[in-house]
């Protein structure tokens, strides 16, 4: 059997207080079509990044509304992991060589997690490029199935997209974040355009006391007293952690006593980060300033929470996005956040709201600096952010998205 994940049940009066009655009442109305559906989620690491944050968002209230929801994690030895790696970074536009011994490895873990599935659902929603192919040799098992793209495949190498793309075509419905994300010509019976959402009662983003949050900073070497500047992301080139550092180090010469923390999850799918994660060790190891830690080092969902709340500024400098769950999260709490315009990150804030967009590292260091320069305006630019959040990205929003899906299929 795939390895199931532990989460439990949510009743959905606790998300109301930050739903419109209207979509309350859509909500509960395609949850009573669905009482007692069999729904299966299925992604590659049960923790570590953004897929799984909205998954064990959901799930739970999808068991309060009555459907049996359940969440499943796939079997991959390090070369598989190494090669969806490969994928994904193909799929954003690098220039990977598709090998044969990667294809027939890709489709050899495939196959053996379709095997690994036993039970039987009536809809199942599996999570980007790493469990594809379990569609095409599970066929469809009386299930509805649907493929959810959580990156930016809007400029793909078209040899990866070309493999990739006979799978998710047997599917009955595709999931995309962006209409901007769909790969050039793809054609489907079933597209869906649906952005994430955050947890507003997640320990990642729910209220903490302001000494709570000081004590946490002071615990992991930072000096709340001092200006600080964190970017909060896996480590991973396309999101441009050396540009972040050189971002600091342009604003430190403006601003004495400037701190940088760079927060990330290592996450099981993910062997390219370990190297990332040691560069850019390497890169600050002389400067005390600099804090970079992980989730093996103490940095779990509470403490992003207080990082994102003492921040004085978030920057999220990533080339390519899906998404940026780290945006909305950052807005919640009234923070302001200066990020390049890239994939998803448009769609959570502009240039006011919630912050400011830029489009190289200068301006990154320019907006940051005028952010740190003018605080009081900086706490009405997040302010305006969170609203805009609390609007269009909290879970019910995402929850009302998926059961109208799951009910049209």
């Amino acid at each position: 059997m795939l390895d199931r994940v532990d989460v439990g049940e949510v009743d959905f009066k606790s998300y109301e207080p930050y739903t419109a009655p209207e979509m309350i009442r859509e909500i509960r109305a395609h949850a009573a079509q669905l009482k007692g559906a069999r729904l299966l989620h299925v992604n590659a690491t049960p923790y570590g990044g953004g897929v799984s944050e909205l998954l064990r968002a959901v799930i739970p209230i999808y068991r309060g509304l009555g459907i049996k929801a359940d969440w499943k994690c796939i079997y991959g030895d390090p070369q598989f992991f190494a090669i969806t790696k490969s994928f994904h970074n193909a799929l954003q536009g690098a220039p990977e060589e598709l090998t044969r011994l990667a294809g027939e490895t890709y489709l050899m873990y495939n196959k053996l997690n379709a095997d690994l599935l036993d039970e039987e659902y009536d809809f199942v929603v599996i999570h980007d490029p790493q469990p594809l192919a379990i569609r095409h040799f599970k066929g469809a098992n009386g299930a509805k199935w649907v493929w959810r793209c959580h990156i930016d495949t809007s400029s793909p190498n078209e040899e990866v997209l070309a493999f990739i793309s006979r799978y998710f075509v047997e599917y009955d419905a595709l999931v995309f974040t962006m209409q901007r994300f769909v790969p050039p010509g793809l054609e489907h019976k079933k597209l869906y355009i649906i952005p994430p959402a955050i947890d507003p009662l997640s320990p990642k983003n729910v209220d903490l006391p302001d000494d709570l949050c000081r004590e946490m900073l002071v615990w992991l070497g930072v000096n709340p007293d001092q200006p600080l500047m964190t970017q909060v992301s896996r480590f991973d080139p396309w999101k441009d952690p050396f540009g972040v550092i050189d971002v600091y180090r342009m604003v430190r010469e403006k601003v004495p006593g400037l701190q940088l923390a760079l927060l990330g999850s290592m996450a099981l799918d993910d062997p390219e980060g370990w190297g990332i994660y040691n560069q850019v060790v390497a890169e600050t190891k002389d400067d005390s300033d600099v804090h970079v830690r992980t989730n093996l080092v103490g940095v779990s969902n509470m403490e992003i929470n207080a990082f994102q709340r003492k921040s004085n500024v978030i920057i999220q400098k990533s080339i390519r996005e899906g998404f940026g769950l780290i945006i909305s999260e950052s807005l919640w709490k009234g923070t302001a956040v200066v990020a390049n315009r890239a994939g998803g990150i448009p769609l959570q804030m502009e240039d006011g709201i919630g912050g400011f967009l830029v489009d190289s590292t200068e301006q990154c260091a320019d907006r940051a600096l005028y952010l740190l320069n003018n605080p009081e305006e900086a706490k009405e630019i997040g302010l305006r952010g969170k609203e805009r959040v609390r609007e269009r990205f909290l879970t019910p929003r995402l929850v009302a998205d998926w059961l109208r899906l799951l009910t049209e299929l």
